[in-house]
């Protein structure tokens, strides 16, 4: 991903952060409970939240009784989080981008990025983050997958759907079981300030109908970013395999993956 690409695709997830809030589903519990173990996390913890969306990590935090600075780029998204988090005291909604924020003299105890950091400026993210713990806190980068699983069939056709009205698709695309560990692990080794990387990894499904499935197709950046007459071919076509050749829903299988590392003294 190139730095324009980046500088304009993660803009679009506020375009509307009201779908985004229906449609984006949440994180598996589990993830949590490991991340207040491997983090030693509690009513005493100060963490950040980078990328908070409308608020669907934060919530679990909120309710492990973190004091929690959850910040997102979108004024629309930080929006709507503030609402869903109006119940908490403990969480302060910040509208910025964490690349310009100017923190306090504060640290922090955990720092966690819920697929959101590779979102982030790379020259920054990672050294920013470092300089925001203290000695011994715990940075956890979540992302989601796609994964092979579900109804594989479904996916296969779909992929050609994008490559009949995305140009960009790369051709032959398949699902396959593989989440990309490596080079996430590598980035924490070459910042040289966090200590071995741990994995914990969680799966799921979710079933769709074609309204919902399109939904959610309209909450990712990729999609949002196509030219509105390739967007309407491509959600047509997905449709008509759904409704007319899958029964009028298909099932995603989900990889949610947890990073966690400690910052080295």
């Amino acid at each position: 991903m190139t730095d324009a690409n980046r500088g304009t695709l993660r803009t679009t997830f506020g375009q509307d952060a009201e779908l985004y809030d229906q449609c984006r589903p949440t994180y598996p519990p589990q993830l949590f409970t490991e991340l207040a173990t491997l983090a030693d996390l509690g009513p005493r913890s100060r963490v950040l939240e980078i990328g908070c969306g409308t608020g669907q990590a934060t919530l679990p935090l909120a309710q492990l009784g973190c004091t929690v600075v959850a910040m997102d780029l979108s004024p629309d998204m930080a929006a709507i989080a503030r609402r869903n988090l109006a119940q908490f005291p403990n969480v302060t909604v910040v509208a910025a981008a964490f690349e310009d924020w100017p923190p306090s003299d504060e640290t922090f105890d955990a720092i966690l990025s819920a697929t959101a950091f590779h979102w982030l400026d790379p020259d920054v993210r990672m050294i920013k983050a470092a300089d925001l713990l203290r000695p011994g806190g715990s940075l956890g980068i979540v992302s989601t997958h796609h994964i092979a699983g579900g109804t594989n069939a479904f996916f296969a056709d779909a992929q050609r759907c994008y490559e009949r009205f995305d140009p960009t698709t790369p051709p032959g695309m398949r699902l396959t079981s593989d989440d990309e560990t490596p080079e996430e692990a590598a980035e924490f080794d070459r910042s040289a300030r966090f200590g071995p990387v741990e994995f914990r990894r969680y799966e799921w499904q979710q079933s769709y109908t074609s309204p919902e499935y399109l939904n959610l197709l309209m909450t990712y950046s990729g999609n949002r970013a196509m030219a509105p007459q390739a967007r309407s071919g491509l959600f047509a076509c997905i449709s008509h395999l759904i409704d007319d050749v899958y029964n009028g829903a298909v099932t995603k299988q989900y990889r949610t993956r947890l990073a966690i590392a400690q910052k080295t003294p």
